[in-house]
């Protein structure tokens, strides 16, 4: 049995409880059960301290410290929210810390949380836009995070209302380019693309990851997750049951690692048909790997068998293919300016797009051909149908005006 730890009058010490040699200091020990941080109480007598403990306990167990004084900060409630959070799958839980460290806790995570007002929050997103330079988009991501961290502290009194509430809505009202909306390529601009990458000596090897992007409309996880097991080649049928993240490890290391999942959400899991140019997609991804000799042999938490992959027989990096994109549409429009001017006709330009863009784009393609929004959302996984319906909306606006420009070209009404 232990020998039990005494202080320097011999009284027997509890569990957390040390005494310093040198001044005779009796500290407790603790682990912040939110923060995960190592913390001290301090006394010169040990019933003292013993009181401090008492206190300390009831605090935690009933919520009130600093915390419900409304004097801690921003950081803190985080902390708090996000170890409620354990129906998060790991990767949106990875997602959600890795965006808040990366542009809310060294800044705007400082503030005390009873200090921050609507404007507050107003100005630190205008700052992220204008001085950071991210996108509405990823902007979005940090107020998905943001605005449930304030309802906590909103629901455990400590600010009466959201300071969160209604800032989008006045951000994306803001003229600029960062509107938030992901807009599809047009008809024209997907064909000049695609047909640029099948004729370039170099960028011909990126055409079947991109036309398995662009005819189906999975996400960017799904696809370079997918496995030759996935594909049914007699039923054409393509099973999306998982997907490939690329999320920094969660050790705070700079390094990032891969990692299996289920896709964004429950309605992600489906079965989607197989058009016959992804078909012949597959075909030729398997046949460029047979002839360079380079195949995917990653396995990633159990997963083997991937289908795509990089000169080095890696899963593809996410921001790897961005940055492709950026090269293969800036290397298009440098030459499709000096073509269409030489052939005098407007120049066919595309627009700067991520891959998300390219599920934007099958999404609207499919909604200009297809009716049922049942379908659609089935085929795209989307969980809300509004989702769809957002799209279909604006399809069904383009077509609108597509329509009334025929009718004035081809009807003298007037």
């Amino acid at each position: 049995m232990a020998k039990a730890r005494k202080d320097n009058r011999g009284r027997v010490l509890r569990k957390g409880e040390t005494q310093r040699k040198y001044d005779l200091m009796y500290i407790y020990t603790y682990t912040d059960p939110f923060t995960h941080n190592r913390k001290y109480l301090y006394s010169k007598d040990l019933m003292e301290l013993r009181e401090k403990e008492k206190t300390l306990i009831r605090d935690q167990l009933d919520g009130l410290d600093v915390y419900a004084a409304g004097k801690s900060d921003l950081n803190f409630v985080f902390d708090r929210y996000i170890s409620t959070k354990t129906e998060l799958r790991s990767t949106t839980h990875t997602n959600y810390t890795y965006i808040y460290n990366h542009f809310v806790r060294d800044t705007f995570g400082k503030k005390k949380i009873g200090d921050i007002k609507y404007s507050d929050v107003l100005h630190f997103y205008l700052h992220l836009l204008k001085e950071r330079g991210i996108q509405v988009n990823t902007l979005e991501t940090v107020h998905t995070v943001l605005r449930p961290t304030f309802q906590l502290a909103v629901r455990d009194g400590l600010i009466r209302v959201n300071p969160c509430d209604g800032v989008m809505a006045e951000v994306k009202k803001r003229p600029g380019k960062n509107h938030g909306v992901r807009h599809a390529l047009t008809l024209e601009q997907q064909r000049a693309f695609m047909n640029y990458i099948a004729d370039h000596p170099v960028y011909y090897r990126w055409r079947p990851l991109f036309t398995v992007l662009l005819g189906t409309g999975c996400r960017i996880g799904e696809v370079i997750g997918l496995r030759w097991k996935d594909l049914d080649y007699e039923k054409s049928m393509i099973s999306i049951n998982h997907s490939v993240t690329y999320y920094p490890r969660s050790d705070n290391s700079y390094r990032c690692e891969f990692q299996v999942s289920l896709p964004k959400t429950d309605a992600g899991i489906r079965t989607i048909p197989m058009m016959e140019e992804v078909r012949d997609a597959f075909l030729e991804e398997k046949a460029m790997q047979k002839e360079t000799g380079i195949k995917n042999e990653m396995e990633v938490d159990g997963m083997s068998g991937f289908i795509f992959c990089n000169r080095f027989g890696n899963l593809h990096n996410p921001q790897a293919i961005n940055r492709a994109i950026k090269r293969i549409t800036e290397s298009h429009n440098s030459e499709e300016i000096v073509k269409a001017k030489k052939e005098n006709r407007p120049p066919v330009i595309i627009p700067h797009f991520s891959c998300h863009h390219l599920r934007h784009t099958f999404c609207t393609r499919f909604c200009e051909n297809e009716t049922n929004v049942k379908i659609i959302q089935a085929v795209m996984g989307h969980a809300n149908i509004e989702t769809t319906l957002d799209i279909y909306a604006e399809v069904t606006d383009m077509k609108k005006t597509e329509s009334i420009e025929n009718l004035s070209r081809n009807l003298k009404i007037f």
